[in-house]
């Protein structure tokens, strides 16, 4: 209900002592709602114990706060829907966290915050910037669920609160930190091609808990190559420094125990398939199977494969070798249901259909059906990710951003799913594209987060131009 003035007390009745509703006054206003939405947040925060002592008192008074009302009908509105009033626009971030320390509810007001349903992809722009201390461009970010931030650069590590205002930074093992994964706000996995282990680092003090390793036959050393997880697991690619082998670790994501070992190759003669371990990984939650993906540049072209994994049998249930126009990076969307690959000859981007999939699947591209025009590498460099039911994919410094038309599902006279048709769109204003080479990409809730060469900043795209 809409606050009610304090100076017009008249008619405003009190509710009678068995009643579940409840009246507060706040800075002069005066609000009624339920106890069920006052517990709501958590039974520690300042709004349950409001419940809680208008319970024992029988609402016989009117408890008062000396707070600023406005906010305070923000957050009441927060606790009644679970998320922001489109009204809160109007008000800074800064003071809305403030406020939320004060009340308890500050998960509360992280998590709308950083909801997906507030991503707007047509939208987006380049709305502000992170800068980095130092003089080392960024070689890898990950993000957490909660909106919180971490970025490698060097042999350093800065992450950035959920608000991404407060910001600290932490000196690693490594010469420079070429894998990042965010387990928590507060801790990460990172790795390096050039040394052994994927280091578990607690990042609020600075210190390694743990170092996984994988112990290969030739007793080398291994270093990480990739970082990835599920709900439930870690996964982690290894390669002996030898190069002779490699493997891909499945570790209990709470624990940090190993769990099991699936393809792990032990390189013989000019087995080149074998010798590529897997350089990107992405979970596809809705098939409970790993995406594992490795390439690899030689004299004849770039080669490499995309393999779906049965962690629990530890099984390959589907295989595609890349030849021809192999990925420059590659990505699933679970939402769209598809797995898709920017070419490294054409720079076309092309798509896998997870519904259609057989040993005789092939991609479908997306753009002008360009031929590869004379080995040139049209798409070396370039990123691509999805998020929410949007697929984005950068090309030099731009990003173009794919989205499917729905058409309806048909099937062909074999009962197969029909071509499906995608809509691209580029991003962006002028100003913010034709920059520096695009180098990474990440996503977390309403927010894009991307890196560039030579640049030691990250850039945050929002659909608001606002500054956090």
């Amino acid at each position: 209900m809409p606050p009610f003035p304090a100076s017009h007390p008249n008619g405003f009745q009190l509710p009678k002592p068995d009643s579940n509703i409840v009246t507060i006054d706040v800075g002069g206003q005066l609000f009624q709602t339920t106890k069920q939405t006052l517990n709501s947040p958590c039974p520690k925060s300042f709004f349950s114990r409001i419940a809680d002592s208008v319970s024992a008192s029988q609402q016989l008074t009117i408890p008062f706060i000396d707070r600023d009302p406005e906010l305070f009908s923000i957050f009441l509105s927060l606790l009644r829907k679970g998320t922001l009033p489109s009204k809160a626009k109007a008000f800074d971030l800064q003071d809305l966290i403030s406020e939320s320390h004060f009340y308890g509810i500050e998960n509360l007001l992280m998590n709308s915050l950083s909801s997906p349903t507030l991503f707007e992809p047509f939208h987006l722009e380049k709305s502000f910037i992170l800068p980095l201390n130092g003089r080392d461009s960024p070689s890898a970010i990950a993000t957490t669920r909660y909106g919180s931030l971490h970025v490698a650069h060097g042999s350093k590590i800065t992450s950035f609160d959920w608000s991404l205002r407060r910001k600290a930074t932490i000196l690693t093992d490594f010469s420079v930190v070429d894998c990042l994964y965010a387990i928590s706000p507060s801790v990460a996995a990172a790795g390096a091609n050039d040394t052994s282990g994927l280091q578990i680092i607690d990042l609020e003090n600075g210190i390694v808990r743990d170092t996984l390793n994988w112990e290969n036959v030739t007793k080398s050393g291994s270093t990480v190559q990739a970082i990835g997880s599920s709900e439930e697991y870690l996964f982690a690619s290894f390669e002996s420094a030898r190069r002779n082998s490699n493997s891909i670790m499945v570790y209990d994501l709470h624990r940090l125990s190993p769990i099991t070992e699936v393809g792990h190759n032990e390189i013989f003669g000019a087995d080149i398939d074998s010798a590529i371990p897997a350089i990107k990984f992405k979970w596809v939650s809705s098939y409970n199977l790993l995406m594992a993906a490795g390439s690899h540049g030689g004299p004849s072209g770039v080669s490499g494969y995309i393999r779906l994994w049965d962690v629990r049998s530890g099984n390959v249930v589907w295989e595609m070798s890349e030849n021809i126009d192999c990925f420059a990076d590659v990505t699933v969307s679970d939402n769209l249901s598809a797995i898709f690959k920017v070419g490294v000859n054409s720079g076309e981007t092309f798509y896998v259909d997870l519904r259609n999939l057989s040993s005789e699947s092939s991609w479908i591209c997306l753009g002008a059906r360009r031929k590869v025009l004379n080995g040139k590498k049209e798409g070396n460099g370039c990123k691509i990710e999805s998020h929410a039911s949007q697929v984005f994919c950068s090309k030099g410094g731009d990003m173009e951003l794919w989205s499917e038309v729905i058409m309806g599902s048909r099937k062909n006279s074999e009962g197969r799913l029909e071509e499906r048709t995608f809509k691209k769109n580029l991003m962006g204003r002028v100003k913010d594209m034709g920059s520096p080479r695009i180098t990474a990409l990440a996503f977390r809730g309403d927010k894009m987060f991307l890196t560039r060469k030579d640049q030691q900043y990250v850039e945050v795209w929002q659909s608001s131009a606002r500054e956090p």
